[in-house]
């Protein structure tokens, strides 16, 4: 039986400690900031564009790796001895799983499962791959079970300024306008059902630390529908004091068995901005 390879590209946002212990492989997107190039997570972090940006005012772009990065990627794997899961970040948000969709169909040893998602909703996805690989799933049952749960991911944010959504035009100017008149703070629901279209949800008023013990609240109020093995929380920089005000949050509302802490990517942080708090696990 073939060995199986577990491959994301790096919006995945687990930490690197993860991804060594998970052996689990990334190719990195690229960021584009002032006619210059990087590699997410490789050439340069969230906290270099924060700074970057307060200094300069000017937010990168992001692009998804080519099809000739996935050939590259997934060839570092003989055909002959490996099967390759990748599980990608949703498809409405990056062409990345079209790109590997089309790698993997010249190579034939790859599969490739879009997590409608995004951030660690594709992280939780590849540690439960890597428990079933343990467990001797082959990997007809694994990718099976991995493309089941992409529609119990429950993924969201909550952004404590809106400046890197207007400045990435994802938010127009007026709006922008008057959410920082009204100090408002939006969480961001990440929808499986639109490949990872991400809706504006519940608007939070007040400062961020207040805010996000109330959106961790509202998001686990609802407990009997949420599987309780796992939950992410993922930031875009957080001090480690509010890490463990949030883990706290997070035990008094559900009794998640394990909570990881995971730092969002370049990718992610480019486009959400510092103070950026997110809870990301599987409903029922």
């Amino acid at each position: 039986m073939k060995k199986i390879i577990l491959s994301s590209d790096s919006t995945s946002d687990l930490s690197k400690e993860l991804m060594s212990k998970y052996q689990i492989f990334t190719l990195p997107l690229y960021i584009h900031l002032d006619n210059k190039e990087y590699k997410d997570m490789i050439d340069i972090d969230a906290n270099f564009i924060y700074k970057y940006f307060d200094e300069h005012k000017v937010l990168p772009k992001t692009s998804a790796p080519s099809v000739g990065d996935y050939l590259r990627h997934f060839g570092n794997w003989n055909y002959d001895e490996y099967e390759i899961i990748h599980v990608s970040i949703g498809s409405s948000l990056s062409s990345s799983y079209q790109n590997a969709v089309i790698a993997a169909e010249e190579l034939g040893n790859v599969h490739v499962i879009d997590s409608k998602s995004l951030s660690t909703g594709s992280g939780l996805l590849l540690l439960i791959a890597r428990d079933m690989i343990e467990d001797g799933k082959n990997t007809d049952e694994i990718v099976e079970e991995i493309t089941r749960l992409t529609d119990k991911l429950n993924v969201s944010f909550v952004i404590d300024s809106i400046t890197y959504l207007r400045e990435g035009g994802r938010l127009s100017a007026l709006r922008a306008f008057g959410a920082n008149v009204l100090n408002i703070k939006p969480s961001i629901s990440v929808s499986n059902k639109d490949h990872g279209k991400m809706n504006v949800g519940k608007k939070y008023r007040g400062k961020i630390d207040v805010v996000v013990n109330k959106y961790i609240t509202d998001t686990l109020s609802n407990d009997e529908n949420i599987d309780k093995r796992i939950v992410s929380l993922t930031h875009s920089g957080a001090t480690e004091e509010q890490i463990q005000n949030c883990i706290n949050a997070i035990k008094e509302n559900c009794d998640f068995e394990e909570i990881l802490v995971n730092k969002a990517s370049s990718t992610i942080a480019s486009h959400c901005g510092y103070n950026t708090f997110g809870l990301i696990f599987f409903n029922k």
